[in-house]
């Protein structure tokens, strides 16, 4: 199957091909962050019921359990079609690295799948059949299974953004895995994992509040919507803070090793030392993009044009030039070409399996056909990025406040007024919050994607290298079925979560 790579496959192949994935991508993690955060919500309140032995809180734990549920079972669906579109659509990267790749997948679906749909069952269907504590476990392994899930996802995704643990085979034509752990312990992973959990968790917590301020705003189980505002404002508030400090963190494993992503999030062309961090074109915070990158006021951050012409760090490592890294991607290829043919001839080949391995580092460079196609789109990644914080700084703020209120501090504001009798208008504000959260969290998604390209795997395997050799009308007959496929399951999903909101809980 490799040698599709040498092929010129159609343009609108890659394109409908991308476009399918960004589809699925998209409408999935509409799903995933919603059930890990109300994963949390229904555990700590049938924490509650646990320790309180109060039936209001074991049927406000029913309740939370019922939403995550439908919502559960949709983002199954749409993860099934996600992982197999590696094979249908995208067979050469499948085959390029599906050794490495198909890993963490393959421990995903057999541990944290089955681990969730085990526990899922005794959590809905348990409550008279087992022990208090053994259900309130079975609540918490079944969130604990699903951010299992996550992590052996995102620890694939960070391998196509860092590539560890790997070594290329020129018999085979394939990258196998030299260390597991290496794979599944990269920093990169376990960055990514951080961010995107805590960040998952903000959705819960909105979603939450939003659910009880609409109780609040129909005067009905007014109860339930405080107690349950002051769990899921608190998990909010955490959730919120340090989803800050990892996306901090995960800004510095991007400067380390994704530079041209960062340069792209800020839309800095000429790089240097202390950068400041634009909040739009001409207002800049001073410092703030060597602070974010290095955690060094001075530090240097190079910008587009240094990474393609090539430049010297402060501390003297030099980085090659773009049409340097190409011009030896190619002598990889032209090497492992040469290497292959002495080979089948039962000749020496030792000579060009060194030059192979002297050049690998830029394999996927040899691809590229101008330097100006390593430059991801600049204008998507840097309003995705300030969206994205700026959501995260506003739920810090909103959080904050809803707690203010349900705890009634300070007092000297709420001593003639508690959060029930609040004007409508601030409850359709948190209400109109769930969908800004979901803006914001797919931004991230769109930095995280559109700031690696044009690589699929990073400096390894370009986009229109890695896809399966099909006609471009195949892929958008699919694409257009998944768009009608995806959409009318996020319609039902809607509906059958508001009929159900409405219902309420049966206390």
């Amino acid at each position: 199957m490799l040698q599709n790579l040498f092929l010129n496959i159609d343009a609108g192949t890659i394109d409908w091909s991308r476009a399918q994935f960004a589809l699925t991508a998209i409408y999935h993690w509409l799903f995933v962050p919603l059930t890990l955060g109300l994963a949390v919500i229904m555990g700590i309140v049938e924490t509650k019921y646990y320790q309180t032995k109060d039936d209001f809180w074991k049927e406000a734990a029913k309740f939370w359990q019922k939403l995550f549920g439908i919502n559960f079972a949709m983002g199954v669906a749409t993860g099934i079609i996600l992982e197999f579109e590696f094979g249908t659509n995208w067979s050469n990267y499948s085959w390029f690295v599906g050794d490495i790749f198909g890993a963490p997948l393959a421990v995903e679906g057999i541990v944290a799948f089955f681990m969730e749909s085990t526990f899922v069952a005794v959590m809905y269907f348990g409550w008279k059949k087992v022990s208090p504590g053994f259900h309130l476990a079975s609540t918490w392994l079944t969130g604990l299974g699903a951010t299992i899930s996550a992590w052996w996802i995102l620890v694939a995704n960070a391998w196509m953004q860092y590539p560890v643990g790997c070594a290329f085979n020129p018999d085979t034509m394939r990258n196998e895995m030299v260390s597991f752990a290496e794979v599944a312990l990269s920093p990169f992973a376990i960055s990514k994992f951080c961010h995107t959990i805590t960040s998952s968790w903000i959705i819960g917590a909105i979603f939450c509040v939003g659910v009880c301020c609409w109780y609040l705003l129909k005067k009905r189980h007014t109860k339930l919507a405080i107690e349950s505002m002051k769990i899921g404002a608190g998990v909010g508030l955490v959730a919120a803070l340090l989803a800050g400090a990892t996306g901090h963190k995960s800004g510095m494993d991007v400067a380390n090793v994704q530079p041209m992503k960062l340069a792209a999030m800020e839309a800095l062309y000429d790089g240097g030392t202390a950068q400041g961090l634009k909040l739009v074109e001409g207002i800049e915070v001073p410092y703030g993009l060597s602070i974010m990158a290095t955690n060094d006021p001075q530090g240097f951050v190079p910008g587009i044009n240094d990474i393609l012409n090539g430049y010297t760090t402060p501390d003297g490592r030099v980085e090659p030039s773009v049409d340097e890294k190409i011009e030896r991607g190619k002598k990889a290829i032209e090497a492992l070409a040469a290497y292959r043919k002495a080979k089948a001839e039962g000749e020496d080949a030792s000579i060009y399996l060194a030059e192979l391995n002297e050049n690998m580092k830029y394999f996927g460079y040899g691809y590229i056909k101008d330097k100006n196609d390593v430059v991801p789109p600049v204008w998507i990644n840097f309003w995705s990025f300030r969206i994205m914080v700026g959501v995260g700084c506003l739920f810090i703020l909103f959080f904050a406040v809803i707690l203010a209120v349900t705890y009634k501090f300070p007092k000297r504001l709420f001593e003639k007024r508690d959060i029930t009798t609040l004007p409508a208008w601030h409850y359709w504000v948190a209400i109109a919050l769930i969908p800004l959260a979901y803006i914001g969290s797919e931004c991230g998604w769109l930095v995280a994607e559109f700031g690696r390209q044009p690589w699929t795997i990073q400096d390894m395997l370009p986009t229109w290298a890695s896809v399966s050799d099909l006609q471009a009308s195949n892929v958008a007959i699919t694409f257009c079925l998944f768009l009608i496929l995806f959409t009318t399951m996020l319609a039902v999903e809607i509906n059958i979560l508001l009929k159900q909101i409405k219902k309420g809980p049966e206390l």
